[in-house]
C-alpha cells in the first residue's frame, strides 16, 4: 500500500501536537510521509522564542508564557515528549519535571480611590501531576468544587471580622431545643430531596420556616449545599429540574446574608472587601449557571452574554465585583477587548465561566507552571528534535501563498495545488536550525545566515529583512536587486501530497485561502466571526534585584510575582529571574532581574497595514507605550526606582553603555500584527462559527489551532494542543481521548 502524503502548513502548537501524535506509532512510517513547510527560520507559531548572539543569548519571546496547571492535554504531550526524547542526565532540562516548575503566587492590582492596591494570592499546592488531572467534570462536580472554594471564602471573612472586633451574628444550634430543630429541618429537607417526585414548592414553605427561627445561620445554608451537591455528584441520574430550584433559593439567601452582614466593611477594608468579592463572584457564577439551566444546556448556552454582562444579570455587586481585579485580569489573561480597545471588554460568558472555574478547581502542583527557558527551548525544541529522530521532514523558508481547491463542488472537493514562495536560497539540501547555548538546543532570534547563499544573506542584512514578518518587503528588496521574483514552489495532490494540515492561525484565512472561503461558506464565516487581537510585549534585563526595584516577594511562598489587572497599557508584569542561568551572559555583565511585560495592542496605536513600513511602525509605537508605562506608570510596583514622570534609566542593563532613556534601546520588544501572530479571541457569540478539525468542505483538508472548535474555544496552549490532537485522531484515529472535549456539550458531562 502507497504511503500516505501529508503535509502541515506552519509550525505552531497545534500543527506540531498534530505530527507528535500521527508519529507516535512505532510504525508510523510504514502508512505516511509527513512534510512540514515553515515561514522563516523556526518552529513556535505564536509561541516561538529566539537567542540574541549578540545580547548574552538572551531569550526573546513574543509575549509572557506561562502554563497553567489544569493544562491537563498540554502536560500530557510535553511529557511525553521528553519522554521518549529522552535526553542524557547530564543536559540542560532533560526531564520535563526540569522544564517546568509550579509556580503559586499571583497578584492582582486594585484601583481603589484612584490609588493602585496590590492583591497578592498564593494559591495552594495541589498534590499530583497536571498531566494525571482531569478537565471532564460532571456540571455538578464543578458545582460542587465551587462550592468549597466559597465554603473557604466565608469562612476566612468570618475570622476576619472576628479580628476586626465586628462579630458577626453567625450563631450555630447549641441547645438541645435548637439542635432538635435543626435536625428537624435537616430531615425534612432531605427526606424532601430523596422523594424527588414532590415538587419544591410543596416544602419550601416549611423550608423556609425553619430557616427563618435560624435568620442567622449561615452555616444551615452551607450545610445544606453541601448536601444538595453531594447529591447530584452521587446520583447523576436524579430528574434534573427539582433540585437546582432549591439550592437556587438556598444561593439567594446565602447572598443576602452576605450583604447584610459586610456591607458596612467592604470601603474601609481590603481584606473583607476582596473575600467578600470571590464570595460574590462564586455566588453569581454558581447562579448563574442554575438559572441559565447551564447543567442542561452547557455552558454554550450563555456565550450571547459577554461575562460582566451575564455577572451582573444574576446578581454580582455591580460596585465592586463586576469590574474587580478577579474578572479585569481574565479579561487580561485572554486579550479580551475588540480592536485592542480597552474599553471595549468582550469574552463569552460560557467560555469565560468554565475556563475560570477549570483554572481555579482543576489544576495540579501550582496553578501556574513557570518554563525553565524559553517558550522555544523549553517546547519546541524537544518537539522538533524527537520529531526528526523519528523522521518527520522540515523545510523552512517556505512562505505559504496560496491554497487552490478543485473544481469539484460539496462533498466531492479537495485541496488541489497549494503554492509556496521559496524565501531564500540554501547552500545546502537541509537548513539545520539550532543553536547550542550551554548545552540547549535553541531557535536562534535571527536566521542562520551562513547556511544561506551569500548574495542573498548579505541583502537580507543590508535591508534588515525580517523573513518571518507577512508585512515584510523581501520580495519587493528581491526583485529589484535581481530582476525577478522569487522563486515558487508548487504542490499538487496526488504527486506530492494527499492530505493538507493547515495550522496557521485564523486571521491567516483572507489572506491565503481565499479561493477556499469563496467555495465554504462555513469557513468564510470563520474567517468573519472568529476574531484575533494584535498585542504588545517588552521585555527588561535590569541591574537591579527585584527587591532593590521596591518589590516584596510573596512572604509566604518566597516567589517572585506574576501580576495582572495593572494600568494600561501594559497590564501584565511578571519577574521572570529564573530564565537568567539559561542565558550566556559575559563574566560581570549578568542581568539581576529580568521584566517581562504584555498586553493588548490597540488598533488606533498603529497606522494602515498596507504601508512597507507597518511593522516598522507599529515596533515604534510600542516602543514608544513601554517608555510611557516606565516612566509614568511602575511607581506603585517600582517605587525604588520609577517616580511619577521619571524612571532610574541606570536600572537597565545595558552592554552598550547607553545614557538615560538611550538604555532602553537595549532591551526588547514588539508588536504582535501579523495575521498568524494575533491572539485569537472568543468574542460573544463567536463559538458557533469554529468548526472541527475536518469541519470545511474539502474532503483532504484539515484545520488546526486554538481557533477550531475545542472543549475549551479560547485562544491558549490547551485549546491549541486539543486542536492538534484531534486532528491527528481524524487522520488516523489516535489519540482516543481528549480531556475536556466535551466541554461545551451537556449530554457528554
Amino acid at each position: 500500500m502507497a504511503k500516505e502524503k501529508i503535509v502541515i502548513l506552519g509550525g505552531g502548537v497545534s500543527a506540531m501536537t498534530a505530527a507528535v501524535y500521527l508519529t507516535d506509532d512505532d510504525n508510523w512510517q510504514d502508512k505516511y510521509d509527513i512534510t512540514v513547510y515553515q515561514q522563516g527560520w523556526r518552529i513556535g507559531g505564536k509561541g516561538a522564542s529566539g537567542r540574541n548572539p549578540y545580547l548574552g543569548q538572551r531569550i526573546e519571546e513574543h509575549g509572557l508564557h506561562v502554563w497553567f496547571g489544569a493544562y491537563v492535554n498540554s502536560f500530557k504531550t510535553i511529557q511525553s515528549v521528553y519522554d521518549k526524547l529522552a535526553r542524557p542526565d547530564s543536559m540542560p532540562l532533560a526531564t520535563w519535571q526540569e522544564a517546568f516548575k509550579p509556580h503559586s503566587y499571583v497578584v492582582l492590582q486594585e484601583l481603589i480611590n484612584n490609588e493602585w492596591q496590590t492583591w497578592p494570592v498564593d494559591f495552594p499546592e495541589i498534590p499530583g501531576n497536571p498531566a494525571d488531572g482531569t478537565l471532564d467534570l460532571h456540571f455538578w462536580e464543578i458545582a460542587r468544587l465551587l462550592y468549597f472554594w466559597l465554603k473557604k471564602f466565608i469562612s476566612e471573612l468570618e475570622d476576619k471580622a472576628d479580628s476586626l472586633n465586628k462579630k458577626r451574628d453567625i450563631h450555630i444550634p447549641e441547645t438541645e431545643e435548637e439542635q432538635g430543630l435543626f435536625g428537624h429541618f435537616i430531615d425534612e429537607v432531605k427526606e424532601k430531596v430523596d422523594d424527588i417526585k414532590e415538587e419544591w414548592h410543596e416544602f419550601k414553605d416549611d423550608a423556609e420556616h425553619s430557616l427563618e427561627h435560624f435568620s442567622k445561620h449561615i452555616k444551615v445554608t452551607l450545610s445544606e449545599l453541601s448536601y444538595f451537591f453531594d447529591k447530584r455528584v452521587n446520583d447523576k441520574n436524579l430528574s434534573n429540574h427539582k433540585h437546582p430550584s432549591a439550592i437556587q433559593w438556598l444561593v439567594r439567601r446565602f447572598k443576602r446574608w452576605l450583604n447584610e452582614e459586610f456591607a458596612d466593611l467592604l470601603e474601609d477594608n481590603s481584606e473583607i472587601r476582596r473575600l467578600y468579592i470571590c464570595a460574590d463572584l462564586a455566588l453569581a457564577m454558581m447562579e448563574g449557571l442554575i438559572e441559565d439551566k447551564v447543567f442542561e444546556r452547557g455552558f454554550g448556552a450563555i456565550n450571547n452574554l459577554d461575562f460582566r454582562a451575564w455577572l451582573l444579570k444574576h446578581g454580582a455587586n455591580e460596585q465592586f465585583s463586576v469590574d474587580s481585579a478577579p474578572v479585569r485580569g481574565f479579561y487580561d489573561l485572554v486579550f479580551a477587548y475588540e480592536n485592542g480597545d480597552f474599553s471595549k471588554p468582550n469574552v463569552e460568558a460560557g467560555v469565560a465561566a468554565l475556563a475560570m472555574l477549570r483554572l481555579s478547581l482543576c489544576y495540579h502542583g501550582g496553578v501556574m507552571w513557570k518554563m525553565q527557558a524559553g517558550m522555544g527551548d523549553t517546547i519546541f525544541s524537544p518537539i522538533y528534535e524527537l520529531l526528526i529522530k523519528r523522521g518527520v521532514k522540515f523545510n523552512y523558508f517556505h512562505q505559504v501563498a496560496d491554497l487552490t481547491p478543485s473544481d469539484d463542488s460539496g462533498a466531492n472537493s479537495f485541496i488541489d495545488q497549494i503554492t509556496l514562495t521559496e524565501q531564500v536560497r540554501l547552500k545546502a539540501d537541509t537548513y539545520h536550525p539550532l543553536v547550542d547555548v550551554k548545552g540547549l538546543p535553541c531557535w536562534p532570534s535571527f536566521p542562520l545566515y551562513e547556511q544561506i547563499d551569500d548574495q542573498q544573506a548579505g541583502l537580507l542584512k543590508q535591508n534588515d529583512i525580517n523573513l518571518e514578518s507577512f508585512y515584510s518587503n523581501w520580495p519587493e528588496v528581491y526583485q529589484n536587486h535581481f530582476g525577478h521574483s522569487l522563486p515558487q514552489l508548487v504542490l499538487k495532490r496526488g504527486v506530492d501530497f494527499d492530505k493538507v494540515i493547515y495550522g496557521i492561525s485564523v486571521a491567516s484565512l483572507p489572506h491565503l485561502c481565499e479561493k477556499l472561503l469563496l467555495k465554504d461558506s462555513s469557513l468564510a464565516q470563520t474567517a468573519e466571526k472568529v476574531k484575533a487581537a494584535a498585542t504588545q510585549a517588552f521585555q527588561l534585563w535590569l541591574d537591579k534585584t527585584l527587591d532593590e526595584t521596591g518589590w516584596a516577594y510573596s512572604p509566604s511562598s518566597g516567589e517572585q510575582p506574576i501580576l495582572s489587572g495593572f494600568s494600561e497599557p501594559f497590564d501584565t508584569w511578571a519577574s521572570m529571574d529564573q530564565l537568567i542561568n539559561k542565558e550566556d551572559w559575559h563574566e560581570g555583565i549578568e542581568p539581576k532581574n529580568v521584566a517581562y511585560f504584555c498586553s493588548a495592542f490597540t488598533q488606533q496605536d498603529y497606522p494602515d497595514s498596507s504601508q512597507t513600513n507597518f511593522q516598522q511602525q507599529c515596533n515604534d509605537r510600542v516602543k514608544e507605550n513601554s517608555i510611557f508605562k516606565l516612566k509614568q506608570q511602575m511607581h506603585p510596583l517600582w517605587p525604588d526606582i520609577a517616580k511619577q514622570g521619571e524612571f532610574d534609566w541606570q536600572a537597565l542593563m545595558d552592554p552598550t553603555n547607553g545614557s538615560n532613556e538611550s538604555r532602553f534601546n537595549s532591551q526588547y520588544w514588539r508588536a504582535n500584527v501579523d495575521p498568524s501572530e494575533r491572539y485569537v479571541m472568543s468574542v460573544v457569540d463567536s463559538s458557533d462559527y469554529r468548526l472541527p478539525t475536518d469541519g470545511t468542505v474539502f474532503n483532504n483538508f484539515y484545520i488546526t489551532g486554538d481557533w477550531i472548535k475545542t472543549g475549551v474555544n479560547a485562544g491558549c496552549v490547551e485549546a491549541a494542543v486539543m486542536a492538534g490532537m484531534a486532528t491527528s485522531r481524524a487522520i488516523c484515529g489516535y489519540p482516543h481521548n481528549i480531556s475536556g472535549e466535551f466541554g461545551f456539550d451537556p449530554d457528554e458531562q
